[in-house]
């Protein structure tokens, strides 16, 4: 069987990034770049994870299945091996770059993801078991709106091009 990534993705206010490096959790610096060829109608990555315990690369293929559920093909590779997949990426799309937090809630893992060009949103993710399993998002989290079945706004998508913000600006 293969392995599925069941995740919800939200729209949410940007939160003060001073009270999430203050929760108990993982703070990444993470860039990603989409590499030519497709994995079987899915997408190609290398993705680099800069963190306290140092710096990792991880080769990840894509496949999605439904709104909320695709199947997920991971693996961390060495350096050299990121970059000769390096030299495969995908003219037509940018690099992208955001700063990941993961805090752990209600058995669950939430992700904040905060990019440098948006200023007053940010996305959050949770993923699931099931796609039907109830989750209830963290109080601190104010969602503006739930994206999980937006292609535009996979990552993928936001190398392409960047959707304008869509919360009302404080």
């Amino acid at each position: 069987m293969e392995p599925l990534e069941i995740e919800r993705k939200y729209i949410i206010y940007m939160p003060d990034l001073a009270a999430l490096d203050a929760m108990a959790g993982e703070k990444w610096d993470v860039m990603q770049v989409y590499l030519t060829g497709s994995a079987e109608q899915g997408s190609r990555r290398i993705r680099r994870v800069r963190d306290e315990a140092g710096e990792r690369w991880y080769y990840s293929e894509k496949i999605r299945l439904s709104a909320t559920t695709r199947i997920e093909r991971e693996r961390e590779v060495s350096a050299e091996e990121a970059e000769e997949l390096l030299k495969l990426a995908d003219p037509s799309k940018r690099p992208i770059e955001k700063r990941r937090w993961r805090i752990p809630y209600g058995g669950k893992l939430v992700e904040i993801d905060v990019f440098p060009f948006w200023q007053h949103q940010c996305f959050c993710e949770v993923e699931l078991e099931r796609e039907d399993e109830d989750f209830t998002l963290p109080h601190w989290v104010r969602v503006f709106r739930e994206v999980s079945a937006e292609n535009r706004y996979n990552n993928n998508n936001l190398a392409r091009e960047i959707p304008e913000e869509e919360v009302p600006h404080a």
